[in-house]
């Protein structure tokens, strides 16, 4: 197996995580969209866990870049705000939910490596939008109440609990409505 064949398999294993979570999905399912037997997944991933951990932490690593390009940009820390939220509604624009939130929805049914990973992926949400809102406040761009860190957990609560109902619904816009509302509350 090539090293192209086992970044296709990552790809459609996100894809399936973020369609059908993580309990719904099977190696024979991977091994159909992919065109290859299921013995030459296991080969690379023994386990589903062994898959689970890969595609989280190749996830990882791709969104901290794109964190910390947002993070970079010489724009106002609203704008910072906005452009973190668009990551949401671009997701499901793809008709994926975040990969974060379906692996969230599967938290009973993950094994414990998945399950710490999906934590730090929180925090890692967590913290970039402290750090963010805190700039903001400094600058006197964002509102001081509540706190930077109330507000990081209203703000990604906000994108998780739209992506669950803009999913349902299969109307992505309803994301950036329902986070912009969030966000002209603590815009000074």
């Amino acid at each position: 197996m090539t090293t192209d064949t086992k970044t296709l398999l990552l790809q459609e294993a996100e894809t399936l995580l973020r369609t059908r979570g993580y309990a719904a999905f099977s190696y024979a399912d991977l091994s159909e969209r992919v065109g290859i037997r299921k013995a030459s997944i296991h080969h690379h991933f023994p386990t589903k866990e062994d898959l689970g951990v890969a595609v989280i932490d190749t996830y990882l690593e791709r969104f901290k870049e794109d964190l910390d390009e947002l993070a970079s940009k010489p724009v106002n820390a609203a704008a910072k705000l906005a452009g973190y939220g668009d990551f949401f509604a671009s997701s499901l624009c793809d008709h994926m939910m975040p990969l974060c939130g379906a692996l969230a929805a599967d938290s009973s049914e993950l094994p414990p490596s998945m399950q710490k990973r999906v934590s730090k992926f929180f925090q890692l949400h967590l913290d970039w939008l402290q750090e963010a809102i805190a700039e903001g406040i400094r600058e006197k761009e964002l509102k001081a109440e509540p706190s930077a860190a109330r507000t990081a957990v209203l703000l990604l609560s906000t994108l998780q609990g739209a992506s669950i109902v803009a999913w349902a619904l299969t109307d992505p816009s309803l994301i950036k409505r329902a986070y912009g509302q969030v966000l002209e509350t603590i815009i000074r």
